[in-house]
């Protein structure tokens, strides 16, 4: 395995823990305290169809990160993968930045900062690479 594929094998199974996470989010689970500010224990219903629209959000980052690595098929055309992917590794960036400086909450903080993180340096690494 490659260190492109094993970046975005790891990214994916993040974004997968993510997705069940926004799930349970949107099911009205009281973790609210981890997202979205951490203003609710329960999100209001507002915010669970925001965490139910997030899930598919997230699966298509996953996609794009395996198909951007080679793991996956692309799809027809290749260049919009390696556009998104840069657009994914900003909007986790503006996660981090979000997530560290301006969240209300201390647990969103410490449990979410470092996942952001953590997905930025893999769209990273594997955008950085060229595969096609």
């Amino acid at each position: 395995m490659t260190p492109r594929a094993f970046m975005a094998i790891l990214g994916s199974v993040v974004l997968g823990l993510l997705i069940v996470f926004q799930m349970l989010l949107a099911l009205g689970l009281p973790l609210g305290h981890l997202a979205w500010g951490g203003q609710h224990r329960i999100l209001p219903p507002v915010q669970r169809w925001m965490s139910f629209a997030a899930v598919f959000i997230l699966a298509f980052a996953g996609w794009m990160l395996l198909a951007r690595a080679g793991v996956v098929p692309p799809g027809a055309d290749v260049r919009w993968v390696h556009v998104i992917s840069w657009v994914f590794a900003g909007y986790f960036s503006l996660n981090v930045l979000m997530n560290a400086f301006l969240t209300q909450s201390a647990m969103e903080r410490f449990a979410m900062t470092p996942v952001s993180l953590l997905l930025v340096l893999c769209f990273v690494l594997v955008s950085v690479a060229r595969v096609y």
